[in-house]
């Protein structure tokens, strides 16, 4: 099963950018699909960006971030690594930001967005205002 780590949180103030990155170690096949999620605190899980790869590389995006995020994929060299691209940033948008796959296994794609699989331990984002 593949391993994710995510990296490029930080603490930034609002109109800000940063880019996140999630690198993908251990898979043999390329993953079906691929995205963030977040979590603020007290507040569920969402779905940010994902890519759909086995459907030529779809994108979704929340309506939320539409226009101000990018998600991105990089595979070079054996190492597959996903990108997210976070420009004029809000305060909402401060949260803890996961990446997760879909390989062969557990988990499937949805709308272009992973549901189980694996997952990231996670980066935080900071916004302040």
């Amino acid at each position: 099963q593949v391993q994710l780590q995510e990296s490029g949180g930080g603490s930034v103030q609002a109109g800000g950018s940063l880019r996140l990155s999630c690198q993908a170690s251990g898979y043999t096949d390329m993953p079906y699909c691929m995205g963030w999620f977040r979590q603020a605190p007290g507040k569920e899980r969402e779905e940010v960006a994902g890519i759909d790869i086995d459907a030529g590389g779809k994108i979704s995006y929340a309506d939320s971030v539409k226009g101000r995020f990018t998600i991105s994929q990089e595979d070079a060299k054996n190492t597959l690594t996903l990108y997210l691209q976070m420009n004029g940033l809000k305060p909402e948008d401060t949260a803890m930001y996961y990446c997760a796959a879909i390989t062969p296994g557990p988990g499937y794609c949805s709308g272009g967005f992973p549901v189980g699989g694996s997952w990231g331990q996670g980066t935080q984002v900071t916004v302040s205002s």
